[in-house]
């Protein structure tokens, strides 16, 4: 399939209702001394942000991803993305399809080897004007999903590379009311907590009441703007820019099908179908039609050599275990 209904848009505007799937209470994402993101909407109307736009590009990719990664999933083979191999402090691997910002993870990109390759690729250098096409050649190059998820590469010299996302989602709730509950969690040995495991003197014995904060709502809906124009604006090929609209597109069915239960309390299921808003005529494929797109994307783009050879490109970073300033203290002092 093309995308050529899409030519000249500059955005793909979707939304779709959601509903919990059982009962009418859902618990929404928390922020650190906020908690719940509750606001008065335009209309008056009390609003509640579930899912962040951050939470939701972190859903979206995970969709790609065999298992929780760090390595993507057996379909999407020969999509270009980068694995760091760690030795040192510890062994383990990431990977740039899952690591905050992608490629400019501290992990890959302090790879002296990798961080040249990427600069001459980018046609990037201190002092120089930034090449916006080569730039994103070369981030298409070595992960495709650094475009569509956005990559600001503050560790990379002065840290000018700044890629937004192309593929934005976000849940609200609108006439939300809240559910207030609670619970405790019992020591059937020693309520009053004083009977401790030897090894173990924290305070988290005994029986311990708590809150819980819950909400229902009118409406909750997920929204969903794919930025065409700025993907259009990086000059990519036009292989290169079918593949990332059936990518993201792709993304976003397999998220509303099998990716809404968000937490514990905050399971969703779609309610109706998604809603076009702007084109309102283009209708989104089936989940499957779109895998197929994608893969078909991958052919093209790897006979075009728009990705690296191998398309996994494999970097090993050594690691150490920093110290606290006691120890680095102690250290002197020895």
């Amino acid at each position: 399939m093309d995308f050529k209904d899409l030519d000249g848009m500059p955005r793909l505007l979707m939304e779709i209702e959601l509903e919990p799937i059982q009962g009418d209470r859902f618990q929404p994402t928390g922020f650190a001394d906020l908690g719940a993101a509750v606001y008065q909407g335009p209309s008056n109307k009390r609003m509640l942000l579930v899912e962040s736009a951050q939470s939701v590009a972190n859903r979206l990719e995970q969709t790609c991803l065999d298992g929780n990664g760090p390595r993507i999933a057996k379909a999407f083979e020969g999509l270009p993305y980068i694995v760091a191999k760690l030795t040192g402090a510890t062994d383990a691997e990431t990977s740039s399809l899952v690591e905050a910002h992608r490629i400019n993870s501290p992990y890959i990109i302090s790879n002296s080897e990798f961080k040249e390759s990427f600069k001459n690729k980018a046609s990037y250098s201190r002092g120089q004007p930034l090449n916006w096409k080569k730039i994103a050649a070369a981030l298409f190059y070595y992960d495709p999903n650094a475009l569509l998820h956005g990559a600001f590469m503050a560790n990379l010299d002065d840290g000018r590379i700044k890629v937004p996302r192309a593929l934005t989602g976000f849940i609200e709730a609108e006439g939300v009311r809240e559910a207030a509950s609670g619970g405790v969690k019992n020591n059937l040995l020693d309520p009053t907590g004083k009977i401790r495991a030897e090894n173990y003197n924290e305070n988290v014995y005994g029986n311990v009441p708590y809150h819980r904060m819950e909400y229902t709502a009118d409406r909750i809906v997920a929204y969903f703007n794919f930025d065409l124009a700025l993907l259009e604006g990086y000059g990519l090929e036009p292989e290169a820019r079918d593949l990332l609209v059936a990518l993201g597109l792709y993304k976003i069915k397999r998220f509303l099908s099998n990716g809404l239960r968000l937490r514990t309390a905050c399971d969703l299921k779609p309610r109706g179908t998604i809603k076009m808003i702007a084109p309102d005529k283009f209708t989104l494929p089936e989940e499957k039609v779109l895998l197929a797109a994608v893969q078909k994307g991958i052919e093209a783009c790897t006979v075009k050599g728009l990705f690296s050879v191998p398309p996994v490109t494999e970097i090993i970073t050594k690691v150490v275990q920093k110290k606290t300033e006691g120890e680095e203290a102690g250290t002197e002092a020895a």
